[in-house]
């Protein structure tokens, strides 16, 4: 039945977007926020101290709520409990928001319009884009999509598959605790480790899944050779292989010095060819899009056999 609650979620999702009021996410960060401001003591503090509080907070944060929703739905009837599966991997799935907004970047940028793919660009990127050119706008925008095609689409399917709707809201929220608290910062370097460690886990299978999907949908065997050769230069140990991929299935290089909070940081180049271009971003869009329908239709495939079996 888990299986059948895929294809479901991303109807859903591709229907509805995210919620626009009231988004479960918002009120999770909020309460992030809330419990960081609780436990943590210093910028940075005593490593081991707030490395102890930072894990409690994810796990007051992360596991209750999917645990009480695992519970409430195996108490449902079948039909009943794969309508709550779906709408759980609904709210966890963010595609066609992460659709949204890399068109509000790709389309200015086609027109020339700069200024205005700046401004979106910022919207979703952490790192400064005042200064950027078109290239650098384009090589950010095919990042982002690449790396958030993972985070918030393949990832929380792959918990869906497992676990179900309350997997994939699991997921979401240890992925935006990472995204809160995982930074090296003097603030979160000692209470958002454990946040960083558990992302790094709980995206290690996702992300290499993920990294196959991109693989099979572009020009392959360039993608795996990029994967093999480049993913293990990356900080990241699930975006590495993600980028990497998604790169070199897409013919363009990636990666390259960026400005994050007025330091340059010198990363490595990531796949081969060219430097993106304002559709090259719609191509990694597309990535995202037919790897969804893809896995959409594994899950109807496997839901089938074990069916009738």
């Amino acid at each position: 039945m888990l299986l059948f609650c895929l294809p479901l979620g991303l109807l859903l999702d591709r229907l509805l977007g995210e919620p626009r009021r009231w988004h479960p996410l918002v009120g999770f960060g909020k309460a992030a926020e809330a419990l960081e401001a609780a436990l943590r003591r210093g910028a940075p503090g005593h490593a081991l101290g707030n490395r102890l509080r930072g894990a409690l907070a994810w796990l007051l944060l992360v596991m209750p709520l999917p645990l009480t929703f695992a519970a409430l739905l195996s108490a449902l009837p079948w039909p009943a409990a794969l309508a709550g599966h779906a709408v759980l991997l609904w709210f966890a799935l963010g595609g066609r928001s992460l659709e949204e907004h890399a068109l509000a970047v790709a389309r200015p940028l086609a027109s020339g319009d700069l200024s205005a793919a700046r401004q979106s660009l910022s919207w979703v990127v952490s790192r400064e884009t005042a200064a950027l050119d078109g290239d650098a706008i384009a090589r950010a925008a095919v990042e982002t999509t690449l790396e958030n095609g993972n985070d918030a689409v393949f990832g929380a399917l792959f918990w869906a598959a497992v676990f179900g709707g309350p997997g994939a809201v699991a997921f979401r929220f240890a992925n935006t605790l990472d995204a809160m608290w995982g930074h090296k910062d003097a603030r979160r370097i000692h209470f958002g480790w454990w946040s960083a460690r558990a992302d790094d886990l709980l995206g290690f299978v996702p992300a290499r899944l993920t990294a196959v999907t991109y693989a099979l949908l572009g020009r392959k065997l360039q993608a795996l050779r990029c994967w093999r050769a480049q993913a293990s230069t990356w900080s990241s140990p699930n975006a590495g292989p993600v980028m990497a991929a998604g790169a070199g299935a897409l013919g363009v290089s990636l990666g390259g010095a960026a400005v994050y909070h007025g330091r340059i940081e010198r990363r490595p180049v990531l796949g081969c060819g060219p430097a993106p271009a304002a559709d090259d971003i719609e191509r990694a869009l597309s990535l995202v899009r037919r790897g969804s329908l893809l896995w959409a239709a594994l899950a109807l495939c496997g839901a089938a056999l074990i069916f009738h079996a």
